[in-house]
């Protein structure tokens, strides 16, 4: 069983309310359901049921496991292989910048609140490489100084990467806010299933092959009238 207090930080940390700006992007949403790809609260579930066994959410879930493993075992050159991969692996340039901003604002957020050496020493020597951390990373790392459980963890910031997508198709559909918590329902098993995936999956199967939400990012840089920023 997770630790009362940890569960609680994790919980403060993935909150909606965190102060990482997260409302802001919609992940190539906005512009699928312009294109009427995304027109109802079945296709919002498909659509991010896709998104989390084959695009962002897999490569976010093994960096995850990556991260959380090489801080635990105190290795900095593992680490920093996790962080130039993390770097790397977005299929354009607003899921970038939708993964940097929110580590980034993520870790100085906790930096802040929850003081930690070893994750202002980390921040420090990103800064000097002037490399903003993927959020995926930045969680991970914090939940590994916490000694949050791997599984837990990796679960909880899976469900929270759902959800926020969730909250996105609700504005923009638009879908009630029952029918948003019914993907959200909808989604646990499938969040269960995506975590317990990448703790078994070799780290050379890194990658993603979610061809249409790449494409829907893509062309969400130019849509013409935008809400989010993604």
């Amino acid at each position: 069983m997770i630790d009362g207090a940890i569960l609680l930080r994790l919980m403060a940390w993935l909150s909606p309310s965190f102060p990482i700006g997260g409302y802001t992007y919609s992940h190539g949403i906005e512009y699928a359901v312009e294109a009427g790809l995304i027109k109802n609260a079945d296709g919002m579930a498909v659509w991010i049921e896709g998104v989390l066994f084959f695009g962002a959410g897999r490569i976010d879930a093994d960096l995850f496991r990556a991260t959380w493993t090489a801080v635990d075992t105190d290795d900095g050159a593992a680490l920093a292989d996790v962080v130039e991969w993390a770097d790397a692996l977005r299929g354009s340039a607003e899921t970038a910048l939708e993964s940097r901003s929110q580590g980034l604002a993520f870790l100085d957020t906790v930096r802040a609140v929850w003081p930690d050496p070893w994750l202002d020493g980390w921040a420090a020597a990103l800064a000097e490489a002037a490399i903003r951390p993927a959020h995926a990373v930045a969680v991970a790392a914090a939940a590994a100084r916490l000694g949050a459980p791997l599984r837990e963890a990796l679960a909880v910031y899976l469900h929270a990467f759902a959800a926020n997508l969730v909250s996105a198709g609700v504005r923009l559909i638009p879908l009630g806010q029952t029918d948003g918590q019914r993907v959200i329902a909808r989604l646990e098993p499938v969040v269960v299933e995506a975590a317990s995936a990448a703790l078994s999956r070799p780290w050379e199967d890194l990658g993603s092959a979610a061809a249409m939400a790449d494409w829907t990012s893509m062309k969400h840089e130019t849509q013409y009238t935008r809400l989010f920023r993604s």
